[in-house]
């Protein structure tokens, strides 16, 4: 159970950092509110997840999962680079992260 809270700590993380491009420097109230939202939300869920899993494996896999996410959301909504380089980047994150869960056992 502690992967699958782990996950959407994760996901949380994607939310906050999109929130805070929508955000515009906390100044769009709602926004600014949501964003704030998430990142609580993902931090809980991260320390819930933790309780169980290693510290580093734990938050290496909740930036990781953050860090694809955001990558993949930046290309969806904000028409960011595809660039091969880029892609093979984050593939490597995602190699990283499936090592880290292996390794767990």
């Amino acid at each position: 159970m502690s992967w699958i809270i782990l996950f959407f700590a994760g996901l949380f993380e994607v939310g906050w950092a999109v929130g805070l491009k929508y955000t515009e420097g906390f100044t769009r109230p709602l926004p600014t509110v949501l964003t704030v939202a998430a990142m609580v939300i993902s931090l809980g869920l991260l320390g819930l997840a933790m309780k169980e899993l290693p510290l580093g494996t734990a938050y290496a896999i909740w930036t990781g999962v953050g860090a694809v996410g955001t990558v993949i959301a930046g290309i969806i909504l904000f028409g960011e680079s595809m660039a091969l380089i880029r892609l093979a980047s984050v593939a490597l994150i995602i190699c990283g992260l499936i090592g880290l869960k292996m390794s767990h056992g």
